[in-house]
């Protein structure tokens, strides 16, 4: 039987980059951008693909550590502003929504389900992707790597989606397609799926021990 139970539950919380959408072309293009404005050596798509997933700022101390071996502070950032700058100018040029999301989404709709996406990603750009996608309809609360004290694998943004929109535990899931988001879910005690096509640091998502893996969100429609 399927973790999902969408008959019981009042609420989802969805991981954004590696979930939802595939957005590692243009974190990779606008990392190199930033890169070649600060005439520092280039990345490649794959590694950061294996990078992304703990919010910008962690983005880019991977890069510097690759790049130079050892995280200076100064260095860290001026990078993190200039990724930004570039970033959030051209947040959608290669994103696309993993086949599934829609229709899931649009599903869960009609079941009267909550959503919320929460990612480690800065709140703003995440806002700004799901605009330009024309995602935002669908959530309730988005929440940022920036919006509370602490971000995934802390629960404390699941647990605050859940107290703000007054939803218990069980009635509660989230989805996402890392490590950070399947021990986020556990401390906050919630039921949890994960997508077999995510990011997850370059690790096998079954290492993790998840409780379901789907390969696309269309399984979940019953």
């Amino acid at each position: 039987m399927s973790v999902a139970q969408l008959n019981k539950r009042d609420l989802i919380l969805f991981d954004l980059d590696g979930t939802l959408v595939d957005s590692a072309a243009d974190l990779y293009r606008s990392m190199n951008l930033s890169l070649e404005a600060l005439s520092w050596p280039l990345v490649t798509e794959v590694q950061i693909r294996e990078w992304v997933g703990k919010g910008a700022s962690k983005l880019c101390e991977s890069v510097l550590l690759h790049i130079f071996g050892k995280l200076d502070p100064e260095q860290h950032k001026v990078l993190l502003e200039k990724f930004i700058d570039i970033y959030s100018v051209e947040l959608c040029v290669n994103t696309q929504i993993y086949p599934g999301v829609t229709e899931f989404l649009k599903h869960c709709k009609t079941l009267n389900i909550q959503m919320a996406c929460v990612t480690n990603k800065p709140v703003q750009l995440a806002q700004g992707l799901l605009d330009a996608l024309q995602l935002s309809p669908y959530f309730q609360v988005v929440l940022g790597g920036d919006s509370l004290p602490e971000r995934k694998p802390h629960p404390l943004p699941l647990l605050h989606c859940m107290q703000s929109l007054k939803i218990s535990a069980s009635q509660s899931l989230m989805i996402g397609d890392s490590s950070n988001d399947i021990e986020a879910a556990r401390r906050a005690g919630i039921d949890c799926i994960v997508v077999s096509y995510g990011y997850n640091h370059g690790e096998n998502i079954y290492d993790c021990q998840p409780q379901q893996v789907v390969d696309s969100l269309a399984e979940l429609i019953i």
